[in-house]
C-alpha cells in the first residue's frame, strides 16, 4: 500500500475516534444532575478547611492557566472543585479533558466517580469501562491524594481506581456478576493492606448477594487481625466482623456513638447489608433509612443505602 495513502487513512481515523469521543462528552456534560440533589448542601467542613480547599482552587486554576496542555493540571482543577462540593463544574472540567486528551483514562477515572456522587451510575459505568479499555496493558501508577490521610502515603493507584469504581457502579445498578468480574480484577492490583480491605469488602458482599455461600469466606483468608491499616479501618472492622471476631451487634451499637461521618456511613452499611442477607430485612431496612436521613449523602455507603430503599422499596 502506498505510503502516503496509509497515513492518511490512519489520521482520518483517528480523527473519527475524537469526534466520536467529542460527541459523547458533549452529550454527557448537558445532562443536568437529578432535582433532588441540586439543592443538597455540600459536604460540610470547618470554616478553616473550606478556606484552606479554596485556597487549593485557585493554585489549581492558575496552575491551569499557565500549563493549559498539561492534563495533570486540569485533573487538578476537577479535583480541588469536586472536593469543594462542586461536582457539575468539576464534571465539566473533566469533559473538556477528554476533548483534549480523549486517551488519557485518568478523566474518565475522575468524571465516573463524581457521576457515582450525582446518581448518574449508567453514564459512571460508561465512563469506567473505557478507562479500563485505555489502561489494557499499561503500568499502573500511584495516585495521589487531594486529601493526605493522616500519614501522607498515598493507597490507591489509577487501575486500582478504576476497577473499584467500575465494580461499585455495578454493584449500585445490582449488575452482580459485572461487579464480581470487576473486583476481582481490582484484586489482582490491591497491593497494600488499605486496597485489599477496600476490595475485599464490596467482593465479599457481592458473593454474598449473589448467594455464593462457598466462594465467599475465601475472601477473607488474607484478612487478620493486627494488619496495618491507614485509612480504611471500617472496612477493615466490617471484614472482621465477617470472619466472626467482632459481633455486628458490638460493631454497630460502637459505630452510633460516632455516627456522622462518611466512614461511619460505611460500616452501618456494611451492617446492613450483613442483615439483608442474613435475613434480618426489617433490620437492615431500619439502619438504612437511618443513613439516608444524614447528611453524608456522597459516601460510598449512603449511596448504596439508598440503592437498595429503592429497589427493596
Amino acid at each position: 500500500m502506498n505510503h502516503s495513502l496509509l497515513i492518511t487513512i490512519l489520521l482520518v481515523a483517528l480523527t473519527i475516534s475524537a469526534l466520536v469521543l467529542a460527541t459523547e462528552t458533549g452529550n454527557t456534560q448537558n445532562k443536568k444532575p437529578p432535582a433532588e440533589l441540586v439543592d443538597r448542601p455540600a459536604p460540610q467542613v470547618s470554616a478553616e478547611t473550606r478556606k484552606e480547599m479554596e485556597v487549593r482552587l485557585d493554585e489549581a486554576r492558575r496552575r491551569l492557566e499557565a500549563k493549559p496542555n498539561d492534563p495533570g493540571a486540569r485533573i487538578w482543577l476537577g479535583r480541588r472543585l469536586a472536593y469543594l462540593g462542586r461536582f457539575s463544574e468539576a464534571i465539566e472540567v473533566y469533559s473538556e479533558g477528554i476533548m483534549k486528551f480523549p486517551w488519557d483514562a485518568r478523566f474518565y477515572r475522575h468524571r465516573g466517580h463524581r457521576y457515582i456522587t450525582l446518581r448518574k451510575f449508567d453514564l459512571a459505568i460508561d465512563d469506567f469501562e473505557k478507562a479500563a479499555k485505555l489502561i489494557k496493558g499499561k503500568p499502573d501508577e500511584i495516585e495521589p491524594d487531594g486529601q493526605p490521610n493522616v500519614r501522607n502515603i498515598p493507597t490507591g493507584t489509577l487501575h486500582f481506581n478504576i476497577w473499584y469504581h467500575l465494580g461499585l457502579s455495578y454493584y449500585l445498578t445490582g449488575q452482580n456478576q459485572r461487579a464480581l468480574n470487576s473486583y476481582r480484577d481490582c484484586l489482582k492490583v490491591s497491593k497494600n493492606p488499605d486496597s485489599l480491605v477496600a476490595t475485599s469488602h464490596w467482593l465479599y458482599m457481592t458473593l454474598r448477594r449473589m448467594n455464593r455461600a462457598r466462594a465467599a469466606p475465601q475472601v477473607l483468608e488474607p484478612i487478620r487481625e493486627g494488619m496495618e491499616i491507614i485509612e480504611n479501618d471500617g472496612y477493615y472492622r466490617l471484614l472482621l466482623m465477617y470472619k466472626g471476631t467482632v459481633s455486628p451487634e458490638n460493631l454497630l451499637a460502637e459505630t452510633l456513638k460516632q455516627a456522622g461521618s462518611a466512614g461511619s456511613n460505611s460500616i452501618l452499611y456494611g451492617i446492613g447489608n450483613w442483615y439483608l442477607y442474613n435475613g434480618r430485612r426489617d433490620e437492615a431496612l431500619k439502619i438504612f433509612r437511618q443513613m439516608v436521613s444524614g447528611d453524608h449523602w456522597t459516601s460510598f455507603g449512603y449511596i448504596a443505602a439508598e440503592a437498595d430503599l429503592k429497589r427493596l422499596g
